[in-house]
């Protein structure tokens, strides 16, 4: 592979692709973690009780529009 291999739009487009794949599985990763930690309290049973799910829910949808609001302060920037 030369250098002109490495420079191509197509190859480009992969690799910016994968980053962005790579960076919403860590994004996931720590919602999931953050959340659990702070919603989950005992030991989980079949099925979330209505505070948990109550506060799941609160806690990916702040962790999520601060994401956003993150990144479009990042692109602002650029």
């Amino acid at each position: 592979m030369d250098n002109s291999d490495l420079n191509s739009p197509a190859l480009q487009a992969f690799l910016q692709e994968e980053k962005q794949k790579a960076m919403m599985q860590e994004m996931i990763s720590k919602l999931t973690s953050q959340c659990w930690d702070k919603c989950i309290t005992g030991t989980p049973g079949s099925k979330f009780s209505s505070s948990e799910a109550t506060c799941l829910t609160n806690c990916a949808q702040r962790y999520l529009d601060l994401s956003m609001l993150i990144v479009k302060k990042f692109q602002s920037m650029q």
